[in-house]
């Protein structure tokens, strides 16, 4: 109470739970009850994970939505918009949420689906049944920018489609600003917009006169139009301004915010009234409770799932780049360190985690930030570049009644140590087409494939699989180094002096650095590189660590190294000195918690 600008600010952790829809009305009746919505400076604010996630919404991009924020089973709503678009064949019913889509695909009640801008082999809980379910589907269609996905990879027909930087239209961000979205690449090859598939496609089907639009602009002017139809302040998304707008007045548009009546702009409840009926809003009622899933004596950790600072979704596009792959190599899990040693996890070290629908392997990072009894696991990595290890495997489908949100952040598994009887690494220039062994990570270098492996199997002659796998020829120099006691074994390629390949072998993962070996690939070797290369270790001033800044390239060695001998006390100071943490930001945490660290 005596804080009056107070905002709440809220995401994934609330509303991907059985509950979520009471977490969030709790949070908003909270808001209601003290007066602090429409007001300057304070209200509930959603973080949602889309760049467009607003606009979504706005256009009738969920299964209980028609366009311009109208609904499915409200039946004044669809006499609006019925009227509007001249039909009688709206649904009169909401259709499927995504998890219940899947199950009527897999149970044979959806014989065809289109898949669009996704990857739900990947991204949707109980990922296996929904890779089945795809797999014995009459017809799938996908449309993707990428050709290879997990989901593309069981599709009938694949339909090239544009990306971000290749779209033209609009996008809404979550303070109600609509924002022009204009290409700045040309469309690749056959690639085409959303728009104009749809539209093809319903032509091709026999709706010709339903899809007769050229251009965005178009269907803007009409979906402006719509949200001012019959529209008498009882729904407060309204961009009638913007409905006479022609291809010019569009293309220069400017970031709008909604309401736009008239061409003037407007907050909105301001003056406390609602749009409802009775002029108030409504305060929904709430039941606490415990989510789904709960732990046993088999699945005694709770695992959380979600994003990291460097990737996108599941690197369908964001693991092609070498920057952003650079920070964090493979798929890892975060354990509390008292946690991990009473199970006898090295940092470092394989683990596969376990659920009741399914398992994964991952690399054990030591976290004293998380809590005892809980993991956490990114989400994003997937078989075209990581072997076992699509976290949405291991999420039981339960959902919240309301909205349909599966419950992704609370999952009973048990972890425990992976055995291999190896582990390796391999950087090479050259492609390695032998997929090894029961896991494996691809990672892209700079004009190099960096791939993480492990295996339970016995390879008698290392010697000889390393010249399969890297491909010598006549012209390659061969440098190798055994050391049976220990079961240790390095193998490199050089041609015409240049590094192009190197096999690094152990029986455990207790490796040599990567990023050192990295930086070497396709140079020039001398002779203290030649040196270094035999005993597995760098040269100190060539060992940059672990990529901490991606946005320059800069490694946890060198930063230690400048705090230390400069001490350096602050991220700016770093930044100065570096560069570190003054592009984008992102790394700026890490850079604190090293100051701290030392």
């Amino acid at each position: 109470e005596k804080t009056e600008k107070t905002v709440s600010l809220y995401s994934q952790g609330v509303n991907q739970s059985t509950s979520g829809t009471d977490k969030v009305s709790a949070i908003l009746n909270l808001h209601l009850a003290t007066g602090r919505i429409g007001k300057a400076g304070m209200g509930p604010f959603s973080l949602t994970g889309q760049p467009n996630a607003m606009g979504g919404r706005e256009v009738g991009g969920l299964s209980n939505t028609l366009t311009a924020h109208m609904e499915i089973d409200n039946g004044k709503d669809r006499n609006i918009v019925s009227e509007f678009w001249n039909t009688t064949n709206l649904p009169v019913s909401t259709g499927l949420r995504a998890v219940d889509i899947f199950r009527a695909v897999n149970d044979g009640s959806i014989k065809a689906i289109w898949i669009m801008a996704t990857n739900p082999a990947v991204t949707m809980p109980e990922a296996d049944l929904v890779q089945k379910a795809l797999k014995q589907c009459e017809l799938v269609v996908v449309s993707d920018c990428m050709s290879d996905t997990q989901s593309t990879r069981l599709a009938s027909v694949l339909l090239p489609a544009l990306t971000w930087g290749e779209k033209d239209g609009t996008v809404t961000n979550s303070e109600r600003c609509i924002s022009r979205q204009r290409p700045f690449l040309p469309a690749p090859g056959e690639a085409k917009a959303d728009w104009w598939i749809i539209c093809e496609v319903a032509k091709r089907m026999g709706f010709v006169r339903a899809f007769p639009y050229k251009n965005p602009s178009e269907i803007f002017s009409e979906y402006a139009a719509l949200t001012a139809y019959k529209n008498n302040g009882e729904r407060l998304l309204n961009i009638s301004g913007l409905m006479h707008m022609d291809s010019k007045d569009y293309d220069s548009m400017h970031p709008t915010q909604w309401p736009c009546i008239d061409g003037q702009i407007e907050r909105v409840l301001t003056d406390g009234l609602f749009p409802s009926a009775s002029t108030k809003a409504t305060m929904h009622p709430v039941i606490p409770r415990l989510p789904e899933a709960q732990t046993s004596d088999d699945y005694p950790f709770i695992m959380n799932t979600g994003r990291i600072r460097d990737q996108w979704h599941t690197m369908t596009r964001t693991a092609k780049s070498t920057r952003l792959s650079s920070h964090s190599i493979e798929p890892y899990v975060e354990v509390h360190p008292d946690d991990a040693q009473a199970l006898t996890l090295v940092d470092g070290s394989l683990a596969k985690i376990v659920s009741q629908i399914s398992e994964l392997i991952a690399r054990v990072t030591y976290a004293s930030g998380q809590q005892r009894g809980n993991i956490f696991v990114p989400m994003h990595w997937s078989d075209p570049v990581a072997m076992n290890a699509r976290v949405g495997a291991l999420v039981k489908a339960n959902t919240d009644p309301d909205s349909g949100q599966p419950e992704f952040k609370q999952t009973a598994v048990s972890i425990e140590a992976y055995k291999t009887n190896w582990q390796a690494f391999i950087l090479s220039s050259r492609p390695v087409e032998t997929e090894l062994s029961t896991y494996r990570v691809r990672v892209t270098g700079d004009e190099f494939q960096w791939y993480e492996c492990a295996g339970d199997d016995v390879v008698e002659d290392w010697g000889a699989h390393a010249r399969m796998l890297l491909g010598t020829n006549d012209t390659d120099e061969w440098v190798a180094y055994h050391d049976k006691s220990k079961g240790s074994y390095r193998y490199a390629l050089l041609n015409d002096g240049k590094l192009i390949a190197c096999l690094f072998m152990a029986a455990d993962h207790n490796l040599a650095p990567r990023h050192w070996l990295a930086g070497l690939m396709n140079k020039t070797l001398s002779k203290a590189d030649r040196s270094s290369l035999l005993s597995g270790y760098p040269p100190e001033t060539q060992d940059i660590g672990p990529t901490i800044c991606a946005c320059f390239g800069v490694g946890s060695a060198t930063i230690i190294e400048a705090i230390k001998s400069k001490s350096l006390t602050s991220v700016q100071e770093i930044g100065a000195l570096l560069q570190a943490g003054t592009d984008c930001g992102s790394c700026k945490p890490e850079l604190g918690k090293l100051l701290h660290e030392l």
